[in-house]
């Protein structure tokens, strides 16, 4: 048997009361980890999907649109806002570029404007 404690009472309880102190703090910092898992887990969960299509928007008063990415694509920008599958089709097709990272014109089906760069204004003159 392991004999090495203090022979007296007062030490051993002041041991005691020592490992209890301990105990509680480990028990708290177990609560305090476990409320933490629970709510990332919880937030993830609930987080909402990222829409499928997004659009890319310019700087300024209209913020014209710029590009056309996938809604997890990780190249877009600050500046953009979720567009559905017909908008994004629509946007497409009316010179609008296509993220040369994800490729949206692919996955959209509409591959023949992919070789089609946008009209620029030097294009346009």
């Amino acid at each position: 048997m392991f004999d090495d404690l203090p022979p007296d009472l007062d030490r051993l309880h002041t041991l005691r009361v020592w490992h209890v102190m301990w105990l509680q703090r480990i028990d708290a910092k177990i609560a305090a980890l476990t409320r933490r898992q629970t709510e990332e887990e919880r937030g993830r969960r609930n987080r909402p999907a990222p829409p499928e299509w997004i659009i890319e928007l310019g700087i300024g008063e209209r913020r014209p649109p710029l590009q056309i990415h996938r809604g997890d694509c990780h190249m877009a920008g600050k500046r953009h806002r979720p567009v559905d599958r017909d908008e994004a089709r629509r946007l497409l097709t009316t010179g609008i570029t296509a993220c040369g990272h994800c490729r949206p014109d692919t996955l959209l089906g509409i591959t023949d404007l992919s070789s089609n760069p946008a009209p620029t204004a030097a294009t346009a003159r």
